[in-house]
Order: structure tokens, then sequence, then C-alpha cells
């Protein structure tokens, strides 16, 4: 009897662990309903709703292959290494599958549980799921992951065919398994499942404004249609949060609905095979797929990553503020900067950001109110319900000029500009900041004092010149390796560089 341990890789297609844990033998499954491990990690109650929903989703569609599915609630670590090795011995299971996670305490976890297996005469199989190209494959000369995205990108297209994993055969059917001891103490039900579903989608009203998939069936569909209908102008409109212009699958790859691998699939497929020529929004796309793996990789070869800790490590003598007052008025959009504003509203009533809000409100954050970035990252993990370590982290770190490949110091969002280019006819804005809906032509982007006090919207928090030249000076003068050798851009540098689309999408809300 084999185990298949389900994790964040919710889906029967393209699933490396399940299938061959299907082809070698019967194979019961098991998932293990971790609250503590949600809470630890800030995962929002959108991200608890959605996988509560495809664990349902789940169920049937293994019922499908006569896999069970069994979910237990388990309340620490340990209690969950010792209800997964009794689950195993009372039901005879000589081997458990799984795909590998990549966080520093998810990886403690699988050794752990690989451990006391072990001591059960119960081997581990472990398979590369996360990432199309498994962390290792590529690296630099010095063996070591690359550290600049543009070197990763040209090693990676360079590797792809050879090295990327084929995409897993889709389970058969398997005999029924009509005897199990499923004795586990703390077996969930279908009705308890129902339960803690209806408690999350209560404290996620993410659901009130989006439909999401409820099957994976329905997310291939959502990214056929998006390959067929929106890729071709991805590059054009992807920057403006008023337009539906992204493909919204990054939910279903943070949980593991439906694989990167597949992804890269269709992408090439759309765009006959090629990496950098041909449509330019499919390649477009195909970029933000390969930074997703970028920060998987560094993930893997910097555990520090996943421990609140910046890459550039000198960063931390830089003065970061842990103003309570001002980072709370940041969470609640109330900067008096409508763009950061009307983002932060969004994401506080739908649980979702657009890309380029993403980097707006965390450079503002970071190089604005200079308030500790991770501040912000743990904020946007507690109500994303794309939250995804690796690449929320990444993201972060770029805005804050912590992280590898970061944006350099001197490069920072004018929240303003920024705001007039992107949302120029305030359509975005007023559709979140409400108070402001009367307002036409540039007025939407900088109120009048006038105008805010007759709205009672709020003064902006601080002079953005001023913020930025500080924050500027700060990072000038951090006792950095090679930091007093940046020169200062000239005004027409720093707008090219401000105008680029070469930028990851923050935590890749693709």
């Amino acid at each position: 009897m084999n185990a298949m341990w389900f994790r964040r890789d919710l889906r029967v297609y393209d699933n490396p662990a399940l299938s061959a844990s299907v082809a070698s033998g019967q194979t019961i499954a098991f998932y293990c309903l971790s609250e503590w491990e949600w809470d630890k990690h800030s995962v929002s109650h959108a991200q608890r709703a959605l996988i509560l929903t495809h664990l349902q989703a789940l169920t049937e569609s293994l019922a499908k292959l006569n896999v069970p599915l069994i979910i237990f609630k388990s309340d620490s670590a340990e209690q969950q290494v010792n209800q997964i090795t009794d689950l195993l011995k009372s039901n005879g299971v000589t081997c458990c599958y799984l795909n590998h996670q990549y966080e520093a305490n998810e990886k403690q976890q699988t050794e752990a549980v690989a451990a006391a297996l072990a001591n059960c005469k119960i081997q581990t199989v472990g398979f590369d799921d996360q990432c199309a190209i498994a962390p290792g494959k590529i690296t630099n000369q010095n063996g070591s992951c690359y550290k600049v995205y543009s070197a990763f990108k040209r090693a990676y297209i360079k590797a792809y065919f050879s090295e990327v994993r084929p995409i897993a055969e889709v389970p058969t059917k398997q005999a029924d398994l009509t005897e199990l001891a499923l004795n586990s103490r703390h077996l969930v039900n279908d009705s308890d499942l129902e339960v803690d579903l209806r408690s999350a989608l209560l404290m996620d009203k993410s659901t009130e404004r989006f439909e999401w998939c409820i099957n994976e069936d329905s997310v291939h569909q959502l990214l056929e249609t998006f390959l067929e209908n929106k890729a071709v102008h991805y590059k054009r409109d992807r920057d403006f949060p008023s337009l539906s212009a992204t493909s919204t699958l990054s939910p279903y790859q943070a949980i593991g609905v439906i694989s990167t691998r597949q992804c890269f699939e269709l992408a090439l497929q759309a765009n006959r095979g090629h990496f950098e020529e041909g449509n330019p929004g499919v390649i477009t796309w195909i970029n933000e797929l390969i930074w997703r793996e970028f920060y998987r990789h560094l993930v893997v070869f910097y555990p520090k990553l996943s421990k609140h800790q910046a890459f550039k490590s000198h960063t931390d003598a830089l003065p970061w503020r842990h103003d309570k007052d001002r980072f709370q008025r940041w969470c609640d959009g109330q900067t008096g900067f409508p763009i950061v504003d009307a983002a932060m509203r969004q994401l506080n009533e739908t649980g979702w950001m657009h890309n380029r809000l993403r980097m707006i409100t965390a450079m503002f954050l970071t190089k604005d109110l200079f308030i500790d970035w991770r501040l912000g990252e743990e904020y946007f993990m507690s109500k994303l319900i794309d939250g995804d370590l690796a690449s929320n982290n990444g993201g972060w770190q770029w805005s804050a000029s912590t992280g590898v490949d970061a944006v350099p110091y001197f490069r920072i969002f004018n929240p303003t500009r920024q705001s007039e280019r992107f949302d120029p006819e305030g359509t975005f804005i007023k559709q979140f900041v409400p108070e402001l809906a009367s307002l036409t032509g540039k007025s939407i982007h900088s109120p009048t004092a006038i105008q805010r006090a007759k709205c009672g919207y709020p003064e902006p928090m601080v002079d953005h010149s001023l913020a930025a030249n500080q924050t500027k000076l700060w990072f000038k003068e951090c006792p950095a390796e090679g930091a007093s050798q940046e020169a200062k851009p000239t005004e027409s540098e720093e707008t090219a560089m401000n105008n680029q689309c070469s930028e990851p999408q923050q935590s890749l809300m693709l």
C-alpha cells in the first residue's frame, strides 16, 4: 500500500508524486488541516477558503480514481508527525509519496515526518513539483544560484528543454479499496469540512467581488481562455488596474491546483515553442513565470529568505521605522495618495491586488514611509488570496532594495505619476475611493486641500520628494559593499527606469 501526502499540490493532473504512487501500487491520500501552521505563516482567510474549496473538489476527483482522501486536523508539528505515522502504519503503507516544499519550516517538517516513517520501515519518495526545473539544476560557475534575474533567465531558457520535468501522466483508476483502518482520532468528515469552509468564507469578503474557480478543470479553462483572448495584449494592458488584463491564475498556483509546468506548456504552444520570439504579450507572461521560478530557486539556496531576513544583510543597519500609526494608515488605505489608498482598500475588501499596485504600495511603504519591509510582507500574506512566501518575499525585497537583483535604492516610484500613467481617468481610484468620485482630470490623482476637505479625504502623509531624497541619502550612507559607488541617476535616466517593463510583478499575480 502507498500513501500520497497532499500539501500545496491540490490537483490530479500533472502531479508527479500522485502519478508515481498510483502507478506503483494501491494508494490512499491524506491532507493535514493545520490551522496552527496557517496562523504561523499568516495565511489569509481568503486563501484558507480557497484551499478548503479545492480540497472538496480534490476529494471528488480522487474518488473517481478510487483513491480515498483522508483529511485530519493537527494542532502542532509534533502531533502532525505522530498522526501521519499512525495513519500509515495502521493501513499497512510501505511507501509515502510527496512533492517537495522549499520553505525552511516546511522542509524541516518533511524531514521530521520522513525520519519518523523510516523508523517504521516506511519509505519516503519525493518529487520536485513547484518548479518546472528543479532548484539546483541551474547554477552559475560557482555552483550557486544566479543572483541576477537576467542571467538566470538566459540559463533557464537554455536549459528548459533538457532539464524540465515532463508533464506527469494522469493516474489510472485503481481497484476499489474496501477495507481501511482509518482510525485517526482527528479525521475530518464532510460536515466538518463544510463548517470550516463556511467559517472561512464568513471571514473572507473576496467572494463578494470575484468568482474564483472551484475545481481543477475550471482552472485549466481559465488558463486556456487567458491565452486565447488576453495574452496577446498582456504586455500592453497588464499595468492598468481598471482593465481585466491578467490571467488571475496565481491563487491556484499558490495552492498547487495548477502547475507552473502546465502554464509553460500551454504558453509555449500559443507562442509556437518560442521564449523570446513571437507575440510580445505571451513572451511577457512567460517572463513572469520565470520570475516565479527564480524566487523559488533562491529560497532553496538561501533559507534565510524564509526567515524574515534581508538578502542584503547590511540593509538591516538602515533606520527602518516601526511606526504603528503610520503603518496602520497604510494598511487602511488612508495615506492621502489616491492610488495607494485605492490599492490597499482593494486588498482589504477583495483579498486581491493588481500587479502594478503591489509594487506601488510596497515602494510607498518602504521608500516614502521608510517602514520595515517585513511588516508589509506579513500584511500582504495575511490578506492575499494568492499569498506565496517565495514570490511575496521576492517582490517585497525587490521593492525595498534589500534583496537579490533588487531595484536600485535610488529608483523610487512617484505614486502620483504612477497614478496618472496607469489610471489616467481615475477609473480604478473611483471604484475603491468613492469619496473622490466627483473629481475629474488630474485632480483625481492629487486633490487640492479644498477638494480633500470637501470630500473628507486625508492630506498626504508625506511630501514624496522630501521622503524620497531622505531615503536615497540613508541608503547612500549605509555601510554597504559598493553602495557608495552607485552613481545617482539623472532625471531622464530615472524616468527611463521607471518606464521599463522588466519588473517582476509583485507577488506575481500573473
